[in-house]
């Protein structure tokens, strides 16, 4: 890591890069003066973030809400709120665990009274890029684990989250010093230069396209990324599953956040016996939990170009000869952006549905004869940020898991395996790279730095050149040992 940031190396900067620049150093000469914070010192930041999200959580709510148009409260409480909290307390639990150095293994052979150890040590200063759809969440969880590895932070917020982007500016001045944490919000050309400064780590959340730029402008500089992206996830239903718990736990997770979500279930596989009674079933559910899509309850579409892009995807199917089914009796609302949870069956690979992550109240149905077919489908397209079989047979569900490659797998639900504290997430290829929460989000936030103790005495001092028949010996009884 530099100890400075040299201008000339952004010759044609926007009018943020002078802002960002200052920031960016002065989290890095604080790091360097206090380079390795105590346990304590870790815990007080996790505690501070806590705070800021408890103590100001109607505040946070509302903001999330006015830059969604209407953003569920509940929603908001569940996947803002308790999934965070819940995920800072158990990092405040281990994190004197983690910080301890590990014993690893010494050649005794060669070096007797030697030791080996494994150090975590913190990285630096971490840039955050941080979407809209989760933005507390997305952005919390990060942070525990870089204050957990004992890292500062600079988190880029999303142009659509305007409204929470100036509460947490004028928020986390109180709770940190800007020496520790800083939110930026999107102006324009913001996240472009964010992107360029040489942080010890970028940690990007976002569609593939953007993550692609990110990573290039993180190669300038060396900057390791972690991406966390998206694609299109597909759960598959076995028909000796009980199709009603299956349609009930699909549904819900497609119609929370109005299908805003990475994770969320892009299209079902439905076995071929069994299509009319999902439709059925996917009909009762709307009507019985989603019955007035202007509920505060049922939340809006992020911005209108999303709206357009949803509304573009159903015309599209409907107009190629799909079969679009709308489980609402109300049409789709453009004033408040919500759009009805809407089923889309016979569909052919020309169709925009089958080539583009639907991000939205939208579930494309498959049907299926075989296991094989499920797994060709899947296999010859990008490999999905989840996996979500439904399946009382243990060997069907491992067939799944051993042929067809994810990011994660929740079993007989969706979404919950990105809710375990104690499991990474991440994406894997076109979905992803690195991961974060628990243990291995204080890892990738780290530099698990190796050290070898040398002891007092060593053989190696026989071993120096010039070599002779000791030398010769010795190397030749060592090689034999180790064949």
């Amino acid at each position: 890591m530099n100890s400075s940031i040299n201008p000339a190396e952004h010759t044609q900067a926007s009018p943020h890069t002078a802002m960002l620049n200052e920031a960016l150093q002065l989290q890095r000469d604080a790091y360097f003066a206090a380079p390795i914070p105590t346990a304590a010192e870790r815990k007080h930041d996790l505690k501070q973030l806590k705070a800021m999200l408890s103590e100001n959580l109607e505040a946070i709510t509302s903001a999330i809400s006015e830059d969604y148009g209407n953003r569920s409260y509940h929603e908001s409480l569940f996947a803002e709120v308790i999934a965070v909290t819940d995920g800072i307390n158990d990092t405040i639990k281990k994190v004197k665990g983690w910080m301890k150095p590990e014993r690893r293994h010494i050649d005794v052979g060669m070096y007797p009274g030697a030791k080996n150890r494994l150090i975590p040590q913190p990285l630096g200063v971490v840039g955050m890029i941080v979407p809209w759809n989760f933005p507390i969440n997305l952005s919390f969880s990060q942070l525990a684990a870089v204050f957990a590895a004992g890292n500062r932070a600079m988190v880029k917020m999303s142009e659509n989250s305007i409204a929470l982007t100036r509460l947490l500016q004028q928020l986390a001045p109180k709770y940190f010093p800007p020496t520790k944490l800083q939110f930026f919000e999107e102006t324009g050309g913001v996240g472009i230069e964010f992107s360029k400064l040489p942080f010890d780590l970028i940690i990007f959340t976002g569609s593939g396209q953007t993550g692609r730029a990110v990573m290039a402008s993180a190669a300038q500089n060396l900057t390791p990324v972690i991406l966390e992206l998206g694609g299109k996830a597909p759960a598959v239903i076995d028909p000796n599953y009980d199709l009603e718990k299956a349609v009930g736990r699909i549904m819900f997770t497609k119609q929370f956040n109005a299908g805003q979500i990475c994770t969320n279930v892009d299209y079902v596989f439905v076995h071929e016996s069994q299509i009319e009674a999902f439709v059925d079933k996917a009909r009762a559910y709307a009507q019985r939990h989603c019955p007035d899509i202007n509920h505060t309850d049922y939340t809006s579409v992020i911005d209108d170009r999303s709206y357009q892009r949803i509304m573009a995807t159903i015309d599209d199917a409907e107009q190629k000869g799909a079969r679009v089914i709308s489980l609402s009796e109300q049409q789709a609302n453009p004033e408040l952006r919500k759009i009805p949870l809407t089923l889309i069956l016979d569909t052919t690979p020309e169709m925009t549905i089958r080539q583009r992550e639907t991000f939205g109240p939208l579930l494309m149905v498959l049907p299926y004869k075989e296991p094989a077919d499920v797994v060709t489908y899947v296999n010859r397209n990008d490999r999905p940020l989840a996996l979500y079989p439904f399946s009382t047979n243990k060997k069907l569900v491992q067939f799944y898991i051993d042929h067809i490659m994810s990011g994660g797998v929740s079993v007989n639900d969706c979404l919950f395996h990105v809710a375990q504290h104690d499991l990474p997430f991440g994406g894997v290829g076109p979905s992803g790279m690195g991961h974060y929460h628990g243990y291995e989000g204080f890892v990738a936030c780290s530099k698990m730095r190796p050290v070898f103790y040398q002891a007092g005495w060593t053989a190696m001092k026989y071993l120096r050149p010039p070599y002779g028949k000791f030398a010769d010996k010795a190397y030749a009884f060592m090689v034999k040992m180790k064949s």
